[in-house]
């Protein structure tokens, strides 16, 4: 791209200089969280944002099937609770007020991982537990009164508008449509991919004549299934949730969290040849197979109020959109079509939220010409902390495959100390806060190498490991 291109593509991007100036438009494909998201930070540089859907949004909570990930559990970290209140003000009490929980961490949850129980001290980070369905149409119902913003639903995009210089709008076609009729253009300056981790836009790119972006991929072989319950009337449960982490030597992993109207969500993970079934009686056996029975126990009293729903696609996916190439301007990809993690860490909605954010910031930046690429790079940047907590704890998993399991030479130290921190993360108040800060994306990865941390991590002594799980988990999980 030449200087003049720059200018010209940094002028597209930003606010309208003067009254007088064409009225500028952008597109975005895709009406999830990101693409919601991303819709809400354009409107405040373009005079008009089209947000393409292929679903018809339901006009109360309710799943659909362009989330397929919307039957289990999800969670907003601290982090995207701030992006989403400073990009929506008032969301996160908005969220509450429509019942929402708030879990602080670790007092609320009971945790296993690295063979042992957490120590549950007071909270150091909380999370939002609501249904994602829930939590895409309180945010929907924000974004979508936006005067600058309208909504094309029912349609999908099956390629872009320009050329290899400059992508110049989206051709849609109505879901249904007879095959062979010719798609109609929806013209626009800027057009973003919020379609997911399935994006066909790198072959849109190819169609013309530019570079698709270079893929690293990184598959676990993590399967998962989900289904909601209603908790016992017996008695008042002793935690807020129950968090079983896998790793290498313990394949299986579950998550147990309350949601909106008295319910709760329960996943079951494991690794490639220990997927859970999705039945409800080999559901509740496979939880029988975990490191405690905690969770089964709670199963066995426990009213299932939902089908089991399997879940496959939990590669880590991302695309290099920020690496140079032969790509045109105007197009941008965020969310999952840019980075997409293993959804068990429990990412995607914050990552969204954070993205956003990153593109208002870029486009409003004083200082810089907001190029496409520059922009891009912008958003890659806010997705990079969680992809290397997703694929750098995937990469150890033993059957992990892809371009981007490789190691390297000097990823063994780094890795030797992870896992002293993980270790002793469970019971060290001082290395359990700064890995919680870490995994919440509420700081960088290389905090955990600060010195107080350091310290506890390399001299500390190592947690108490005792030869069989606690009969019962407030035996040393509720150790304060």
């Amino acid at each position: 791209m030449t200087e003049s291109d720059a200018q010209q593509d940094g002028r597209t991007l930003s606010r309208r200089a003067a009254s007088g100036s064409p009225r500028r438009h952008a597109v975005v494909i895709g009406g999830g969280l990101a693409g919601l998201l991303a819709a809400h930070a354009l409107a405040e540089h373009a005079d008009r944002v089209t947000l393409v859907e292929r679903d018809r949004f339901p006009e109360e909570p309710a799943s659909r099937s362009g989330v397929p990930q919307d039957r289990h559990v999800h969670v907003m970290l601290e982090s995207g609770q701030n992006a989403l209140e400073m990009l929506l003000p008032g969301i996160n009490a908005e969220l509450r007020e429509l019942d929402v929980p708030r879990l602080g961490m670790p007092d609320d949850i009971v945790q296993w991982q690295a063979g042992r129980w957490y120590r549950r001290t007071a909270a150091t980070t909380h999370i939002l537990t609501g249904s994602r369905p829930l939590t895409d149409w309180a945010v929907r119902r924000r974004v979508l009164s936006g005067p600058r913003i309208e909504v094309v639903e029912g349609v999908e995009v099956t390629g872009l508008a320009g050329d290899a210089r400059r992508v110049r709008g989206v051709r849609l076609r109505d879901r249904g449509a007879a095959v062979g009729k010719e798609p109609r253009v929806l013209e626009a300056d800027l057009v973003v991919d919020a379609s997911g981790r399935s994006s066909r836009a790198p072959a849109w790119l190819a169609a013309l004549g530019a570079e698709p972006p270079h893929e690293e991929l990184l598959d676990s072989g993590l399967a998962y299934a989900s289904a909601v319950y209603r908790a016992s009337r017996d008695g008042d449960s002793p935690f807020g949730g129950v968090y079983v982490v896998a790793n290498a030597t313990q394949p299986l992993g579950a998550v147990l969290l309350p949601i909106e109207d008295d319910r709760w969500f329960v996943t079951l993970s494991g690794m490639r040849g220990s997927e859970p079934p999705t039945d409800e009686a080999g559901f509740t056996e496979f939880a029988a197979r975990l490191p405690h029975p905690v969770l089964h126990e709670w199963l066995l009293k426990a009213e299932p109020v939902s089908p089991v729903h399997g879940f496959r696609k939990t590669a880590n996916l991302r695309r290099r959109y920020d690496r140079p190439g032969r790509r045109p301007a105007g197009f941008l990809a965020t969310g999952e079509a840019l980075c997409a993690f293993n959804p068990v860490y429990g990412q995607g909605m914050s990552v969204a939220a954070l993205s956003a954010l990153a593109l208002r910031e870029a486009l409003s930046d004083p200082r810089r010409v907001p190029t496409t690429h520059r922009v891009q790079r912008a958003l890659f940047a806010a997705a990079r902390p969680a992809w290397d907590i997703s694929a750098g704890a995937d990469k150890n998993v033993p059957g992990a495959t892809g371009n981007a399991v490789a190691p390297r030479l000097a990823d063994r130290p780094v890795d030797w100390y992870l896992h002293r921190v993980e270790q002793r993360a469970t019971g060290n108040p001082v290395v359990g806060a700064a890995f919680r800060r870490v995994l919440s994306l509420s700081a960088p990865p290389t905090s955990l190498f600060a010195p107080s941390v350091a310290r506890a991590v390399l001299f500390g002594p190592t947690p108490w490991t005792p030869p069989e799980p606690p009969a019962e988990p407030e035996a040393e999980a509720t150790a304060r």
